[in-house]
C-alpha cells in the first residue's frame, strides 16, 4: 500500500468509545465474546441506536444466526458474516442467512465480500455453517484412528501429507499439526457444540483423546506442547529407517481391480511374481482392500502371511512420496519386514499399520467427502459454495466434492459401504447425495 493510500484508510478508522458511536452506520460486524447472551444482549442494543435500514450482521463461527436475531425487533436485518484468520490471506466469507433474514440483507453482503476481494458464499444458518461443517471429516476421523491404536500421532500426519495426492497435492499439514496450531482450547469445544447441535450425529462424534489433553492444558502451539513439543520450533520425530532387502522374495497378489498394477510394481522392485491360481507357501500374499479391512481380505487365505497395499492414490514404481501397507493381527513379524523392505526398496517412504478400516488415507478422505455430500443434500449451500468455501477456508488441494468427483463417487460410497459393514458404525453408513450420484453416475456436484 502506498504511504498517501495508507493514511487515508487509517483517516477514516474512528474509534467508538461506547454504542452510541455507531448511530450512523449502514453496517455492523459484531465479532466478541463467543456467548450468545452477551450477543443477543448487544444486538438488541443496536436495535436502539443504528437506522432501521442498517445490516446486524455476527461474525460467530459457531453460535446460531436465529438464536442472535431472536432478540431482535427486526430479526430480518440479522445475518451472519463469518470471516477467517488471518483475514486478508483468507479469501473467503460465509455469508449466513438465518430463518428470517432478508433476501436483499444476504445480497448487501455479498456484494461487500466482493468488493472487498473475497469469495462470499451463501449458506443456511446451520451448526458450523459450511467450512467448520465440512471440516469434521479430516480431524475428527484421524482422531478416531489414532484411538484405535492404528497408527502414532506422526506416522497419520504423515500419510496425510504425503500420501494423499490429488494431481500431485495434497494437504499441507497433518491433521494434529493443525489441530496444535488452532489450538485444542478451540477446537474440541467446536467438536463438542457441532456434535450436541446436531443431536449426537455419529459423523461428528468427538474424541476423548482432545478432551483429556485440554484437561492437561496440552492444546498447542500457544502452550508450547499438544500433539507434539515446541520448545525450539516443531521436529516431528524422525522416522526409522525401512528395513534392508536381503535375498529373493516372491509375492502373489490377490485378485481385484488393482492387482495388475501391484504386480508390476513387485516386479519392478525386484521381486519375482507369483502368477498361480493360489500362493506358493513361500509367497508373501498381498491384498488390496477398498474401504475393508486386512482380516476382511485375508478371507480363504493364510493370514499369516497377508500384508494389505493402499491402492486410492499413486503408488507405483517411483511414482509416489509414501505407499502405506497394513497387516493383519495374525500376519508374522518377519513377514511384515519383508513386505517393508520390499515396497521401500525403490526408496519410497512406507507406513505400517496395524489393521483397520480404510487404512488411514481412504477412510479420512471417504468421511470428508460424505459429510460434505451431506451438506449439500441438506441444502445449507449450494454445491459449488461447499467447494469454493472448504478448498480457501481449510486450504484442501480440492473441494471435497470435487475430491469425490476425482476418485469416483461409486468407489467412495463402495468404501463407505465396506467400512460400515465392518464396524456396524453408523458414522459410515452413506447418505443419499452420494448414494444416488453413483448409482447413477453423475457428479457430486451435479445439482437437482
Amino acid at each position: 500500500m502506498a504511504e498517501g493510500d495508507r493514511d487515508a484508510t487509517l483517516a477514516r478508522i474512528v474509534r467508538a468509545d461506547a454504542l452510541d458511536g455507531f448511530a450512523g452506520c449502514d453496517l455492523v460486524i459484531e465479532a466478541i465474546v463467543e456467548r450468545l447472551d452477551v450477543k443477543r444482549g448487544v444486538f438488541r442494543a443496536l436495535e436502539d441506536i443504528v437506522a432501521t435500514d442498517a445490516v446486524l450482521a455476527s461474525n460467530t463461527s459457531s453460535l446460531s444466526i436465529t438464536a442472535i436475531a431472536a432478540a431482535c425487533e427486526h430479526p430480518g436485518r440479522v445475518a451472519g458474516f463469518h470471516f477467517f484468520n488471518p483475514v486478508p490471506l483468507m479469501k473467503v466469507v460465509e455469508v449466513v442467512r438465518a430463518v428470517r433474514t432478508d433476501a436483499a440483507v444476504v445480497e448487501r453482503l455479498a456484494a461487500l465480500a466482493r468488493a472487498a476481494g473475497h469469495t462470499p458464499v451463501v449458506c443456511q444458518d446451520t451448526p458450523g455453517f459450511i467450512v467448520n461443517h465440512a471440516g469434521r471429516g479430516y480431524g475428527t476421523e484421524a482422531l478416531k484412528a489414532l484411538g484405535e491404536g492404528i497408527a502414532d500421532i506422526a506416522t497419520i500426519d504423515r500419510i496425510l501429507r504425503e500420501q494423499v495426492s490429488f494431481s500431485g497435492q495434497g494437504f499441507k499439514l497433518g491433521p494434529f499439526e493443525l489441530l496444535d496450531l488452532t489450538g485444542l482450547d478451540v477446537s474440541h469445544p467446536v467438536m463438542e457444540s457441532i456434535y450436541h447441535q446436531y443431536f449426537e450425529e455419529p459423523r461428528f462424534r468427538p474424541s476423548v483423546i482432545t478432551a483429556q489433553r485440554v484437561a492437561a492444558g496440552l492444546f498447542g502451539r500457544k502452550s508450547r506442547e499438544g500433539f507434539y513439543r515446541y520448545d525450539a520450533g516443531h521436529a516431528p520425530p524422525p522416522e526409522d529407517p525401512a528395513p534392508a532387502l536381503g535375498g529373493a522374495v516372491r509375492a502373489w497378489v490377490a485378485p481385484g481391480d488393482a492387482q495388475r498394477q501391484v504386480r508390476e510394481l513387485v516386479s519392478a522392485l525386484g521381486a519375482a511374481v507369483d502368477e498361480a491360481a493360489t500362493p506358493a507357501p513361500d509367497s508373501i500374499i498381498v491384498v488390496t482392500p477398498l474401504g475393508g479391512d486386512a482380516t476382511s481380505a485375508a478371507r480363504g487365505l493364510d493370514a499369516s502371511r497377508v500384508v494389505a497395499i493402499d491402492t486410492l492414490f499413486p503408488f507405483g514404481h517411483r511414482a509416489c512420496k509414501r505407499r502405506v501397507l497394513m497387516t493383519t493381527p495374525a500376519t508374522r513379524r518377519e513377514i511384515r519386514t519383508l513386505a517393508h523392505a520390499l515396497f521401500a526398496a525403490d526408496g519410497v517412504k512406507v507406513s505400517v499399520l496395524h489393521d483397520s478400516v480404510g487404512f488411514v488415507s481412504q477412510r479420512v478422505v471417504a468421511m470428508i467427502v460424505s459429510i460434505a455430500s451431506e451438506i449439500a443434500q441438506q441444502r445449507i449451500a449450494s454445491p459449488a459454495d461447499i467447494d469454493a468455501a472448504v478448498r480457501l477456508g481449510l486450504g484442501y488441494p480440492l473441494g471435497p466434492l470435487a475430491m469425490g468427483d476425482a476418485l469416483g463417487p461409486a468407489r467412495v460410497f463402495s468404501m463407505l459401504e465396506a467400512m460400515h459393514a465392518c464396524t456396524a458404525d453408523p458414522r459410515y453408513r452413506v447418505g443419499p447425495w452420494l448414494r444416488r450420484r453413483a448409482a447413477l453416475g453423475l457428479s457430486l456436484l451435479h445439482e437437482d
